[in-house]
Order: C-alpha cells, then sequence, then structure tokens
C-alpha cells in the first residue's frame, strides 16, 4: 500500500477525531477516489459460478467468490490521483467565482489541502 495513501487515512482519522468537517469531506472524497482505483474489474472465472436461483438471483456463488484482490497503487499513482482532484476542484472554482464566490472560495481552500500532499 501506499505511504501518501496511509498518510491520508491516518490524517481522515485525526479529522474526524478533531471535528474538522471541512478537512473530513474533503479527506473522505480524496480516499474514495483512491478507493475506487484499486477496485478491480469483475469478471467470472471458473472457480464461481453465477445462480439463477435462490435468493438473489446473479449472486456469484463458491468458496471465496466474494473476495476480490484490490489493485495495489503506487505513491505516483496516489500522488496523481490527488492532483486530479486538486484540479477539479480549481476548475470548478473558476467556474463559479462570479455566481458564487463563497463556494469558489471553499473550493480553493480545498485544493489549497489536497496540494499539501502533492
Amino acid at each position: 500500500m501506499s505511504a501518501l495513501a496511509d498518510r491520508l487515512r491516518a490524517d481522515l482519522a485525526a479529522a474526524l477525531k478533531a471535528r474538522d468537517l471541512r478537512r473530513v469531506k474533503v479527506l473522505r472524497t480524496v480516499t474514495a477516489v483512491i478507493a475506487n482505483a484499486e477496485a478491480v474489474p469483475v469478471t467470472e472465472s471458473p472457480t464461481t459460478t453465477s445462480t439463477t436461483s435462490g435468493p438473489i438471483a446473479g449472486a456469484a456463488a463458491g468458496l471465496g467468490s466474494a473476495e476480490a484482490a484490490r489493485r495495489e497503487l503506487g505513491d505516483d499513482d496516489v500522488r496523481a490521483l490527488v492532483a486530479g482532484e486538486r484540479d477539479e476542484r480549481l476548475a470548478a472554482a473558476a467556474q463559479v467565482d462570479g455566481t458564487a464566490p463563497e463556494r469558489a472560495a471553499e473550493l480553493r481552500a480545498a485544493a489549497e489541502m489536497l496540494a499539501a500532499y502533492l
């Protein structure tokens, strides 16, 4: 696991304890982005079969069928994801700057929080 991802998760726990809602919001979003990037597409393997009967049609059956390996992201991958999130916030701030300056300021503050991890 990436040291940067670990640091983000630890900072999220600290922000939760400190009840820093702005920081929690930003860190939850970026940790979710990382978790989504770690997910691998679901493919049907020969050891698992899809059932058509039972309580849930189409559910996978077989030993370990609910387990899925996660992709290992390096620090560079995580840094690229964080940079992408920062860039999205800056672009959104530029879009709403004229109509909602308070929201633009919030987005820029979130981008600054993320920039500290780059």
